[in-house]
């Protein structure tokens, strides 16, 4: 079936496409309602049926004969730890701890936090909580105290569930420290603390709520899965809000595992039984989806991986993953991409490794430049997929689906709308934009399933958040555009469009024509005030290791050939070359905290952020450039 017919038919009559895409799954009782509308109103999946996804990700392949076939395979560098783990000891590593958190107490309904490192222990937990309906929150590991005091005090958890410490290349964080701190800020106090001791020399010191991990899995018993509503949260995943709390999104079951089945096969191109590798973490949407449920749902392999895409030892790690554990598709972040390149960009370190079983590598997480697409395309000689998707939908929204057909790929781009997304460009009038004209990216309602249900105790933030700006669609709050041949492009968030002396300018497209430049491994353009112009473009990049272009010839060939490409209202005139720039832990540049520094205003340093210490070294810059208090 080709792309268009396939697409068409979900946008058409999407209860016929879903009910056949859940009738894929194994469900202790079939749903006879495929869409209606909940007491709030808003649209869901599967309302009257019943499942479970810790029985869908392992005891279901157990009772199909594959119990002695890999499920994940933990691959640790920076602890020189690698373990197999089979269907068969996953079903007993969850079924134990799913067993303890019932003796502790814990119930359908309840609420745990999991406070992990890249470890398999991490994933078992998120399984054990699905298995007795207890709705877990995976909280990035390291997250400061104080961030994780705030979601402590919107979800409740009865328990949160820990380890000693994770690893950040060569640096020890001790995990327990943190956890204590937030308990002690936060207004509600969990029951208890289930640690999983690492003994990696970190501090952790004990607490009467402590209960240690391999204590709790030693005096229980194996228990069988609960069966849960389809609309029965299986789990809440805060994002950053606009107002500086975070969002409490919250996904249902049944729809989220029907979605995730569906984008498996048709999404990402892989059959059961290949080894499926996102390269990110458990506290992020990717790792829900294609590290811990996706791939087990589809009877893949999948890769825990605990390092990072250099200095663990060297940026040929991630090329060293794909051939030794044959892997056939991966997913990782552009940013990841870009930091290999910038240490071996001409792939001296990639010799060695055949990877003779990759057929797609995905990128997504944040929008990829068409240097990191040509490179990482002539680089691996298989297609390169850059598609795009929230937090909030849980699933890919644009993507090439490969497992429908190929279509030919125009960089900038990703592709075309994936089944059940009517994806709509639409004008600040509410009207559907011409073709190449920028807008704001929407959704015609009903979104598909596996989206999200709502914000945890919070309707009206849900409502308002995402579909009071334009009635009958969920905004996405990016903008971005359609070509006349169809293909979707995403510009980025709406605040990053700089308004400079009237002119609405994409600063996505400045980075594009930037990092364009043969010197250049990475940029940031950013908007900062100006009182003759409004706003006006400052761009700072970090050139490749080799380079060896002089500085100033670097910044007169970015100038004028941004001024060549888009004319001299870019305004673009500084451009500041910088050793790195500050990052999210999974890799997203923080533009906004960014403009904060350069406009002077009042910022908090997020708890996301991957080094303190860079965000002093761009103050200084911009200082020293004129940049801040202008």
């Amino acid at each position: 079936m080709k792309y268009k017919e396939f697409y068409n038919k979900s946008i058409d009559n999407p209860e016929e496409f879903w009910e056949e895409q859940a009738q894929k799954l194994d469900w202790f009782k079939e749903p006879s309602t495929i869409l209606s509308k909940n007491k709030s109103g808003h649209y869901q999946w599967f309302e009257d049926g019943k499942l479970n996804m810790s029985y869908l990700c392992i005891d279901k392949h157990i009772e199909d004969g594959l119990g002695a076939k890999n499920a994940i395979i933990y691959d640790s560098p920076v602890t020189n730890t690698k373990e197999i783990i089979t269907y068969n000891k996953l079903y007993k590593e969850v079924g134990w701890l799913a067993g303890g958190l019932r003796d502790l107490g814990l119930k359908k309904g309840d609420t745990a936090i999991i406070y992990m490192p890249m470890i398999p222990q991490a994933i078992y937990a998120m399984l054990a909580c699905a298995r007795i309906g207890v709705i877990h929150s995976v909280v990035f590991g390291g997250f400061a105290p104080s961030e994780l005091a705030i979601r402590i005090d919107d979800c409740k958890p009865k328990i949160i569930i820990t380890a000693s410490s994770g690893i950040e290349i060569d640096r020890i964080i001790p995990y327990k420290p943190f956890v204590d701190e937030a308990i002690r800020l936060a207004k509600n106090k969990p029951k208890n603390v289930i640690l999983f001791q690492r003994h990696l020399g970190a501090d952790a010191p004990s607490m009467p709520y402590d209960i240690d991990y391999l204590e709790l899995k030693k005096k229980s018993e194996i228990i069988d899965a609960v069966p849960v509503e389809a609309t029965h949260p299986l789990y809440i995943l805060y994002t950053s809000g606009t107002t500086g709390k975070p969002k409490g999104i919250i996904r249902d079951t049944g729809g989220y595992a029907t979605a995730l089945k569906f984008s498996m096969k048709y999404v990402y191109g892989v059959e059961p039984g290949e080894v499926f590798w996102a390269a990110s973490d458990v506290g992020w949407v990717v790792g829900h989806s294609y590290i811990a449920y996706g791939p087990l749902l589809n009877q893949n392999t999948t890769i825990i991986f605990e390092g990072k895409p250099i200095r663990t030892p060297n940026a040929s790690t991630f090329w060293r993953i794909i051939d030794e554990h044959n892997v056939s598709v991966m997913f990782t972040a552009p940013t990841a991409i870009r930091a290999i390149k910038k240490e071996d960009p001409e792939g001296e370190l990639m010799k060695g490794f055949e990877m003779p079983k990759l057929k797609y590598q995905f990128l997504a997480g944040e929008r990829c430049d068409v240097a990191t697409l040509n490179w990482t395309e002539k680089m691996l000689k298989i297609p390169v997929i850059d598609h795009w998707w929230q937090t909030e939908s849980g699933w890919p929204m644009l993507a090439n689906m490969v497992g429908v057909e190929i279509v030919p790929v125009k960089p900038g781009s990703t592709t075309f709308p994936v089944c059940g997304y009517n994806i709509q460009i639409l004008t600040e009038e509410g009207n559907v934009a011409p073709p190449d004209v920028e807008g704001y990216v929407t959704v015609k309602l009903p979104l598909p399933p596996g989206n999200l249900m709502g914000i945890w105790g919070n309707t009206k933030r849900f409502q308002a958040g995402y579909f009071d700006r334009f009635k009958g669609y969920y905004f996405s709050g990016d903008g971005g555009y359609v070509d006349d041949d169809g293909y979707v492009f995403i510009t980025g968030r709406v605040d990053d469009v700089i308004n400079v002396a009237g002119h609405r300018l994409s600063t996505a497209d400045m980075e594009e024509i930037v990092s364009s430049h043969s010197s250049i491994a990475e940029c940031a353009v950013i908007g900062i005030n100006n009182d003759l112009k409004g706003q006006i473009p400052l761009a700072l990049v970090v050139t490749k290791s080799n380079n060896k272009i002089a500085e100033s010839v670097i910044q007169d060939e970015i100038v004028q050939e941004v001024r060549r490409i888009i004319g001299p209202v870019a305004s673009l005139k500084q451009v500041l070359i910088v050793k790195r720039l500050p990052k999210t832990r999974s890799g997203k540049i923080l533009r906004k905290l960014l403009r904060n520094i350069a406009d002077d205003i009042n910022y908090n340093i997020p708890s996301t952020i991957d080094d303190v210490a860079i965000v002093k070294e761009i103050e200084e810059i911009f200082i020293a450039h004129r940049i801040k208090n202008q």
